[in-house]
């Protein structure tokens, strides 16, 4: 796959995206913001991946938000940069996907590494918002999931006051699991991926689906469903017996069912 904001390579089990703005403070664009949502898309097709990665370019940002540059002057959809679009592939996504933050995760990159399954970050790594301290704010990824990870008090705390918050802090208050030396970001990254690319995909569908589902509505219990209760529900030999006689025009020999 080949990509104008983005970089994406694949090392065994591992796929790895990377926001390659760095001049830029790996800001997103509408472009990178279809390009990730495109590219995970394509990862959901594929069963070479197990386990995704997302981090920044450069050894100084993950991503510290986003640009509405080159975008229709319209209030409609045309004119909103599409993070949820990005958002949303991400978190319907059945591998895990970890967020490696090599760098300052400000505003829609906090939220990014908040949406993301689990974060590893550097030593000098650190997370803000800032949407009210510059027009803007995001009340729904931004929100809720930050909500689930650090409570209610804290996250008001972070949208309202703006605070910074060094990588060992966040570690302490839920917002991310792990921190690392800053030379040792990419090595302790694989190897995360690896031990998780090593349990079973589709019980890591399964659970991720099952997380989701509390959020999703409707959507997240159909995809739990459909994802995963479906799958097994096609191997039984009910299912199989159902479809034969379909096809075959008979009725169904119900004591091929089972129990």
């Amino acid at each position: 796959m080949s990509f104008d904001t983005i970089l994406y390579e694949e090392d065994g089990p591992i796929g790895t995206i990377t926001l390659n703005r760095p001049d830029d403070g790996n800001m997103f664009t509408p472009e990178m913001c279809h390009e990730i949502r495109d590219c995970i898309n394509d990862i959901r097709r594929e069963t070479r991946t197990r386990v995704i990665v997302i981090t920044g370019a450069g050894d100084r940002f993950f991503c510290i938000g986003g640009r509405k540059e080159g975008m229709e002057d319209s209030t409609l959809y045309a004119g909103m940069l599409p993070t949820l679009d990005m958002y949303e592939s991400i978190d319907k996504l059945q591998k895990p996907v970890i967020a490696s933050v090599n760098g300052y995760a400000v505003g829609g990159g906090n939220v990014l590494q908040v949406v993301c399954d689990l974060t590893i970050a550097k030593e000098s790594a650190v997370f803000r918002q800032v949407g009210p301290m510059m027009g803007s704010f995001d009340a729904g990824y931004g929100t809720w999931y930050l909500e689930d990870l650090v409570g209610k008090k804290k996250a008001k705390e972070m949208w309202y006051s703006n605070i910074r918050i060094k990588a060992a802090e966040a570690e302490r208050m839920g917002l991310i699991n792990r921190v690392v030396p800053d030379d040792q970001l990419a090595e302790e990254t694989r190897k995360w991926a690896l031990e998780i690319a090593d349990r079973g995909p589709f019980v890591l569908g399964a659970v991720k689906g099952a997380f989701n589902a509390r959020h999703g509505g409707v959507g997240g219990l159909g995809r739990m469903a459909h994802d995963q209760l479906l799958r097994l529900y096609l191997n039984t030999e009910e299912s199989k017996e159902l479809s034969a006689s379909f096809r075959e025009k008979r009725e169904p020999d119900s004591d091929k069912f089972g129990q």
